[in-house]
Formats: structure tokens, C-alpha cells, sequence
């Protein structure tokens, strides 16, 4: 009896303390309930033999809450304080069996012992209390200094194993890719809610959320309202006020709330009838088992799925952090952890879930992220460190005289950039070690001369190389430069794709095959299965973001004699520093950030569509000195469900018709025949046509020295990427250009988009922009990198993380570069796991 009274007046204190001290934590005041509960623990001692010992306690105890009622905020917190004291005092002879026990001869039964509590420690403000909580049950978020589970458990342990989730739930939590301990304790939340103060009722406002401890005050009723909907309404209160819980179409909630059940609340305060009201709030039962989730706290906020609530799921990982967050090994090796003062892990998986305060939850989320950026680093360092350490490439030895030779016979000078980065591959290309180099520059920087000459190493030592392009028509713009550059070398060099007919496929692939074929341009046509070359020994990936890694592997294994062949990758879209520590951290990079001479400054300039008519004088100006114009759209034909935007093949017509009837239009888009686009593309470069309507198919590789404007319609439909590759279309001979942003943007990112476009070229400054606007989900093809998705990192804002994680990793592959050493085990089951099959595919690509 005297353990059970002890436990009731335990509850409320911690109500108490989150509610300022109002004495508020029970209806009718917490000083004249606490008196009673006294005086009942005074009577259910008087026939005991502890109560010598007990009652000066109770007496005490009671004196304490005779003037609660009068004090000020300061006395009430001292008082709770030392009621809290005074009721540890006194659960040890709450526990000790009394002369009335059974006899010994009949074992009496086991008896719970009441859980230690912890000193309250109360903020100086009444609104703002403490995280510090009693700890009454054993289902309380974790403290920092929880100890271990007496039994630990394996992180591929399945959630079954886990107290709480049966069959169902685990089936639910599969959904969202749950399946092992070690996935719910990396099921990081996606946000957190501050729910630390209670309010009095009183003070609630509507509109606002808001955390409140209350008492039910009449039972619940469930009535039925239209729509065959049922509202069950629950009124509570305390001392300062009533409001509303309410729940549509869950009569169960009647059986939940009894008169008198004490509650802490969380929701969306509204007002109907000049009642307050809160609809389908988060609640604890106090003393109830789940108490500590909802409201007193930081409370994180799961991503869901049907069927999965926020309860459910705090409860499934609180679980698994009491049970398994001890047994989880650290990756990180000690001397890392040292030297970059990382927490524990343990106190890291606790803290990101449950956190102490949001101080404790960032030092938490750093620690995470380092851990994942650490793991990524690691196989990105063992796959270069691996790249430069194999010799099994092929060595291109190729005397000086005939380099100056080659270089000397080119039809322009080259860029200071250029000759820097040719001096870099020759460096990869003379080294027994296969070449795995990235080439980024921006539009109109010069990579295909750059790549000319990489192809041409390797017919000057007899072997072959290829060209893979994502598309068509920049296969054809490649094939098309490279025939004029190589042709007069004495290279002979062949176009592959899939739309050849068939007879013609048949006379390349043997081409190819007996080695006829010096350098072979293509798309995917090249790394399909029939296609073999006869030594291989250079391979040159054009705008790589838009292959997979499995595509650039397949290259790769095609070279001369089994050995692996040099790897060039370019792209014309300038990379930020995140992606090159990240995305292509495993990659030796070249940068051209240099234009070639003689280049023109490109004016950007947005009109809105009623003012279109501006634009078209600005095309009639140039058409009428003699130069030629691109007009972009963002579909081929109409749509009903995009009937706002413009159709290439309609505005064709229409200009066609009326506003440039008398200038020659012609029209382009990947759903022609290859062969009419094709000639199209040579009409407009022969300069038989003024204007050329074109869709995105025109965005890399065509090069049209004589266009001069770029006209984009619904230009706020396009990313930032493909906006600077479109004007990099312009620009490119002796005249200035304009490029012509059309759009009425509706969002704030359409808006900064073509903002950035007006106000800058420079194309690593776009890429960041870029980046920052899109996420690095979505730039530059992420998903195809081969990369694992990250459950917490962020490569834009962690990037200073990135660096030193980098540094880290690199360090200790050099040191064991396959992770053999003991120390290193816990980090290379981590790598497995973390990477998935990923693992193996970035190792061979």
C-alpha cells in the first residue's frame, strides 16, 4: 500500500515542474492532493513495524505542502525538490517486508522494486523547465548516461526479436525499408518539435501548437455527424481553464480517457463557440508505460508511410536504443574518433533520436554525418588508391617530336588551360597505371580538342579509341570535329549508332574488329555485347553524368588484351567542390577554365511572353546582318496537360506563318527520322536557314560559330544546367550574342534561376547555384553515380565534413588499403553494409 501511495505522489511532480509551478498538476491544486495522499500513507502505516521509521518522514512530508498554496514560485520549486528526496528516503521501507508478511514456509511473492529517481534539476524560469525528468517507468526516452542492455543484440537482428513489434508491425515497418535493427537505429528523424514548455490552459492560443498537462473531467461521448462520421469530444482542464480533445471516426478513444485520467497534451489549438479545441492531439496517459514520448520534450518526427504512426514508430526505435545501442560497434576507428573529438557512437544514436536539447542533437548529427561521409570516402579512396597502385594498363609512349608534330598541325592555337591539361593526361597516359581522369570545364572551354588528342595517342602506338556520347546528335557533332581534326593525321575514324541500318552496322563492327577503325564514335551502340574491339586503349566518356556506372564499366572492360584501357570523362557542366569530393572523389580531375581567344561576351536578358514581340526584333536584326538564330521549346508537340507551354512543331508553324514569315524557319526534335534531323542540322549549318526551332536536343554539341541569339521559351521550366548549356550554343564565333530568357516564373525558384542566368557566365558559379536550388539528389545525375543514398548527409551543407572525412579515409587506406587489420573489421562490415552491392560496382568502374 505504502509503495503504491509513493508512486502516486511521484507523478505529478514532474507535471508540476513542466508547468511552472502553478499548482496546477492535479485539479483542485497539487497541495491539498498530496496532503491526502499523506495522510492515507499515515494510516496504511499504523500497523506496520516500519512506520517508526516512515512516519517522521510522512510528518515531514507533510509540513512541506501546508503553505504550497501561498508561496511563491521559488519556495514551490524547493518544495517538489525535497519532496522528491524525502520519497526516495522512503522507498526502501516501502519495500521491506513487515512482521505481517505471509511465513516464511509460504515464499512470498517478488515484489518490483520502485526505479531510482533522479534529482529534479528546475530552470530559473517558471515557463521553461528542465529536460531532467523522474524516470518512473522503464519506457522513458534515454538519458546520456543510460547503461548498456543486459544483453545485447546483433544489428542484422531481425525487429521481431524487439519488444513491442510483432509480425504486424514489422510488416508495416518493412514498408519504409525496415527490416533490421541496424535500419531502425539509422531511421534518423526528419525534423523535431520542441514541446519542453507547458502551458497552463489558459494561455493557449489558437493557431499556435501547444504542449498542456490536464486532468479529464467528464467521460468521453462519441456522436454521429454527417457523412456517416463520428466526433468523439473529451473535455479536460486544469486549474486555469478547459479545452476540447476531439477525434473523428475513433470511438475506441471513449476507452481511453476515464474521469480523472491525467494527461500531457501536443496539437493545434482552434476555437469554436468561444470553446478552445484540440483535434487529434499527440497525449501520454500519466504513469502510463509510453509516458515520455509527445510532449515535455524534443520529439523527432519520422518520415511515414500508410498504416505507421509517429507513436508506433518512436516507440519501435526507443525500444531498439535500450536494447541494442550499446552492442552497436563503432566504425569509426579509435585514433579517428581522437583526433576529430567525435562522441560515441551509443550517445550519438540516442541523442539524434531523442535528444537532451538541440545542442546535444547537432554534436549528434555531426558525429552521423562524419560517420557516413567517412564511409563513402573510404571506397572512394580504396578504388583510387587501388587505380594507382595496379599496373595493368597500357603504357602510350609517344616521342616529344611527333606530340609537337600532332600539335603544330591543329587548325587553331591552343588555350594555356588546354596545354596544362593535355600535359596532365600525357603524365596518366605514359604511366603503367590505367588513367581514371575527370575533365570538366565550361561551355565552349575546348574538351574535344582536349579528347582529340587523348584518341590520337592512341593510334599513334597502333591501338584504338572511342568516343561514347548519350546522344545521337552529339556523337554526330563529335564524329563531325573529330573527322576534320584526325582525318588529315592519317586516322581513320567511324561513327557508330543505333538508328545505322543494318548492312551499314555490320561494315563498322568489322571495322572495329580488325581494327580498320582508329577511333570509333558513338552511343550506347558501342558497349553492346557484339561489339569487340581489336585494341582498345583510350576511352573518352562525353557528358558521363548521363551513364550509369555499369555503362562506363562495360567500356572499360573492352580493352586491347584484357588489360584495362585509360578513362577520360568529361562534361561541359562545371562541377562544385562537393560533387568533386563526393560524386568523383575517386577520380584525378583536369579543369579548363579557360576560354579560347576571340570569344564573345553572351548578353542575357528575361522578357515576359506579352512582350515576346521584342524578342522576335532582336532575331530580325540578326538574321538581317547576316547571322542565325535558335529558338528552344519545351515540348515537341501540344499537350492537354501541358496546354500552357509551348509545342516546337506548333511555334515552327506559327512563325512560319506570321511573325517570321518572310525568314527561313526549320525544325528539329529527337522524334524525327534520324535522317531529316540530320539534314535539318546541315541546312542550318550551311546557313540555308535563318531560324532553327529546336527542342533540348540542341542542348550540348552543336556548334554554329554564325548564331548569334538563343531564344528560350517557358525558359523557367528549365534547370540552370540546361539554361547554360543552351546559351553556350550562341557565342561561339567573332560575334556578339544575346540569349533570350522568355517566362513569367510563379515560384520563388523559377524566379532565382533565371535570376542567376542574367547575372552571371561563369559556369562554376551557375553549378553552385544549381546545386543549392536543386539538392544534390537531383544534380548531375547522383542516382546513376553509383553512389549509396545518404540517410543524413548533406554534400552541400556538410562540405567542410566532406573534407575532412576525406582526409581521414585516405589516410587509412594508404596505411591498409584492403582492411586487413584488426582494428579496421567493425569498419569493413560497415562498408558492406553501408554501400550494399554498390560496393563491388564502384570498385570496377
Amino acid at each position: 500500500m505504502l509503495r503504491e501511495l509513493l508512486l502516486q505522489m511521484l507523478r505529478p511532480l514532474s507535471a508540476e515542474a513542466k508547468t511552472g509551478f502553478g499548482n496546477s498538476a492535479v485539479i483542485g491544486g497539487l497541495d491539498g492532493w498530496m496532503r491526502d495522499k499523506i495522510e492515507q500513507a499515515l494510516r496504511a502505516i499504523e500497523c506496520d513495524e516500519v512506520a517508526s521509521e516512515a512516519e517522521s518522514r510522512l510528518t515531514r512530508l507533510y509540513q512541506l505542502w501546508t503553505n504550497y498554496e501561498t508561496d511563491d514560485s521559488n519556495e514551490r520549486r524547493k518544495t517538489v525538490a525535497q519532496t522528491q528526496r524525502l520519497i526516495e528516503e522512503l522507498q526502501p521501507l516501502a519495500n521491506r517486508p513487515s512482521k505481517a508478511s505471509p511465513r516464511p514456509e509460504a515464499p512470498p511473492a517478488p515484489t518490483t522494486q520502485l526505479a531510482p529517481t533522479t534529482p529534479i534539476e528546475y530552470s530559473n524560469s517558471p515557463t521553461e523547465p528542465e529536460m531532467s525528468q523522474l524516470h518512473t517507468d522503464e519506457n522513458q526516452p534515454p538519458a546520456s548516461n543510460s547503461k548498456p542492455p543486459a544483453a545485447p543484440c546483433a544489428l542484422d537482428t531481425d525487429l521481431t526479436y524487439l519488444k513491442g513489434i510483432g509480425p504486424k508491425r514489422a510488416e508495416t515497418l518493412r514498408k519504409i525499408g525496415l527490416e533490421t535493427v541496424y535500419d531502425l537505429l539509422y531511421y534518423f528523424p526528419f525534423r523535431y518539435e520542441d514541446r519542453r514548455v507547458v502551458k497552463p490552459i489558459s494561455q493557449v492560443e489558437p493557431g499556435t501548437k501547444d504542449s498542456v498537462c490536464a486532468t479529464v473531467l467528464f467521460a468521453p461521448q462519441t456522436r454521429k455527424m454527417g457523412n456517416n462520421r463520428n466526433l468523439t469530444r473529451v473535455r479536460v482542464g486544469d486549474s486555469s481553464g478547459r479545452i476540447d480533445l476531439q477525434w473523428w471516426n475513433q470511438p475506441f478513444r471513449e476507452k481511453q480517457f476515464p474521469v480523472g485520467t491525467q494527461l500531457f497534451l501536443y496539437g493545434k489549438i482552434s476555437e469554436f463557440g468561444g470553446t478552445l479545441q484540440m483535434d487529434a492531439p499527440e497525449f501520454e496517459i500519466m504513469g502510463a508505460d509510453d509516458n515520455g514520448f509527445q510532449v515535455g520534450r524534443i520529439v523527432p518526427i519520422y518520415p511515414l508511410t500508410e498504416g505507421m504512426f509517429q507513436t508506433a514508430i518512436r516507440k519501435a526505435i526507443f525500444g531498439a536504443l535500450e536494447r541494442c545501442a550499446e552492442a552497436v560497434e563503432d566504425p569509426i576507428p579509435s585514433s579517428t574518433r581522437s583526433h576529430f573529438d567525435l562522441p560515441e557512437l551509443a550517445w550519438s544514436l540516442r541523442q539524434i533520436h531523442f535528444p537532451d536539447d538541440l545542442e546535444q542533437k547537432e554534436s549528434a548529427r555531426l558525429r552521423l554525418v562524419f560517420e557516413e561521409l567517412f564511409l563513402l570516402q573510404v571506397a572512394l579512396a580504396q578504388k583510387k588508391i587501388a587505380a594507382h597502385s595496379e599496373e595493368i594498363g597500357i603504357r602510350h609512349l609517344v616521342p616529344d617530336e611527333e606530340i609537337k608534330g600532332f600539335l603544330t598541325k591543329l587548325p587553331f592555337k591552343l588555350t594555356g588551360a588546354q596545354k596544362r591539361v593535355m600535359n596532365e593526361i600525357r603524365r596518366d597516359l605514359k604511366s603503367p597505371r590505367p588513367m581514371n581522369r575527370l575533365l570538366h570545364g565550361d561551355v565552349g572551354s575546348g574538351k574535344t580538342i582536349v579528347a582529340a588528342y587523348a584518341l590520337w595517342t592512341a593510334f599513334a602506338i597502333g591501338n584504338q579509341g572511342a568516343l561514347l556520347a548519350p546522344t545521337e546528335i552529339l556523337a554526330e557533332q563529335h564524329y563531325s570535329t573529330l573527322h576534320r581534326v584526325l582525318e588529315p593525321l592519317g586516322v581513320h575514324v567511324v561513327l557508330l549508332e543505333g538508328s545505322l541500318r543494318a548492312a551499314q552496322k555490320r561494315r563498322v563492327q568489322a571495322d572495329i574488329a580488325e581494327g580498320r577503325a582508329n577511333v570509333v564514335i558513338g552511343t550506347h551502340a558501342i558497349i553492346q555485347e557484339a561489339i569487340e574491339f581489336h585494341k582498345l586503349s583510350i576511352c573518352v566518356v562525353d557528358e558521363q553524368h548521363r551513364f550509369g556506372v555499369m555503362q562506363r564499366a562495360a567500356l572499360a572492360q573492352k580493352g586491347a588484351n584484357g588489360l584495362r584501357p585509360d578513362v577520360l570523362v568529361m562534361t561541359a557542366t562545371p562541377i562544385p567542390r562537393t560533387m568533386a569530393l563526393t560524386v568523383y572523389g575517386d577520380l584525378d580531375v583536369s579543369v579548363l577554365d579557360e576560354l579560347p581567344p576571340g570569344r564573345q561576351p553572351i548578353k542575357t536578358v528575361q522578357i515576359k511572353p506579352q512582350s515576346r514581340e521584342r524578342a522576335y526584333k532582336i532575331i530580325r536584326k540578326e538574321v538581317e546582318n547576316g547571322r542565325q538564330a535558335f529558338v528552344v521549346c519545351p515540348l515537341v508537340e501540344e499537350s492537354e496537360a501541358l496546354a500552357h507551354l509551348q509545342a516546337a512543331t506548333v511555334l515552327a508553324e506559327t512563325l512560319r506563318h506570321n511573325e517570321l514569315h518572310d525568314l527561313r524557319v526549320g525544325l528539329i526534335h529527337g522524334q524525327m527520322d534520324v535522317n531529316e534531323r540530320d539534314d535539318q542540322m546541315e541546312l542550318f549549318r550551311a546557313g540555308m536557314r535563318d531560324v532553327l526551332v529546336s527542342t533540348t536536343v540542341i542542348e550540348v554539341g552543336v556548334d554554329v560559330p554564325n548564331a548569334t541569339v538563343m531564344l528560350v521559351e517557358d525558359a523557367e521550366r528549365f534547370g540552370l544546367s540546361q539554361l547554360h548549356q543552351l546559351r553556350g550554343r550562341v557565342g561561339r564565333g567573332q560575334f556578339p550574342s544575346t540569349c533570350i530568357l522568355l517566362g513569367n516564373p510563379k515560384t520563388d525558384e523559377g524566379r532565382a534561376r533565371l535570376s542567376v542566368m542574367t547575372k552571371t557566365q561563369d559556369g562554376f558559379e551557375i553549378a553552385e547555384h544549381d546545386l543549392n536550388l536543386r539538392g544534390p539528389g537531383e544534380f548531375y545525375g547522383t542516382r546513376q553515380s553509383g553512389l549509396p543514398d545518404f540517410r543524413l548527409a548533406n554534400i552541400i551543407r556538410d562540405v567542410d565534413i566532406i573534407a575532412r572525412a576525406r582526409e581521414a579515409a585516405f589516410e587509412l587506406v594508404s596505411a591498409d588499403p584492403h582492411l586487413e587489420w584488426d582494428e579496421h573489421r567493425v569498419l569493413k562490415d560497415a562498408l558492406h553494409r553501408f554501400w550494399g552491392d554498390k560496393l563491388d560496382l564502384i570498385r570496377v568502374s
